[in-house]
């Protein structure tokens, strides 16, 4: 893939590109060192980046101008800016399988973040999770991986959705925002019986104290 990025500059740059190198050891070299640099990026990744660099670049780009250029790829694959797709998938968490989605990359992320985690948690706790399962699947789909589509709600979604209407309506019987009643009733998505879910029930109830409700947590 590297000769394919070397032949491309030479015909784009012609004279310039040739000229970076005076020997034919060193141009052996350099290919080398781009080699390590890139070896784990996508033939599809390296052909859109040379012909970013074509539109825009005079010269041809050095290793780090063109890694620059790697990493900034969402434009060129019609992929959103990720800010985006988070917005896009906090605002459809609720019925992730019925929305239309601006590209499947932004729902296999949200699924991965966690659907009910998208609509509870605040967003210093959902984006960067979020940013990280969008960069994986940026990558993959810009590899040339199909992606699973989007199917009809799972078994899991529907006891999903079940917990989230349980904790809406739970908040708003105690006069609670959304919000809060989300974050007091997190434990219930960590499974019975678990450690985890005791841990973060002690904790709710710590803050019912300091917030002087008198109220009873659900199991």
């Amino acid at each position: 893939m590297i000769n394919m990025v070397f032949t491309r500059f030479m015909a784009i740059y012609g004279h310039k590109f040739k000229s970076s190198f005076e020997t034919e050891t060193e141009m052996r070299i350099a290919k080398r060192e781009w080699a390590m640099s890139l070896g784990d990026f996508s033939e599809n990744e390296l052909v859109a980046a040379v012909s970013i660099a074509k539109e825009t670049m005079a010269w041809a780009p050095s290793i780090a101008e063109f890694l620059t250029i790697l990493q900034q790829l969402n434009d060129a694959f019609g992929l959103p800016d990720v800010r985006h797709a988070y917005r896009e998938a906090c605002f459809n968490a609720q019925s992730p399988t019925s929305h239309a989605w601006s590209h499947n990359v932004v729902y296999q992320a949200g699924r991965e973040t966690g659907w009910f985690e998208l609509r509870s948690e605040e967003e210093k706790v959902t984006f960067p999770r979020f940013n990280y399962h969008y960069e994986i699947m940026c990558r993959r789909f810009r590899k040339g991986e199909i992606l699973e589509q989007p199917v009809a709600v799972a078994i899991e979604d529907k006891q999903t959705n079940t917990l989230f209407i349980f904790i809406q309506q739970w908040a708003k019987d105690h006069q609670l925002s959304p919000e809060v009643g989300s974050s007091l009733l997190y434990y219930m998505t960590k499974p019975e019986g678990s450690k985890t879910r005791a841990n973060f029930r002690a904790k709710s109830q710590q803050r019912i104290t300091e917030m002087a409700l008198t109220l009873e947590l659900p199991q």
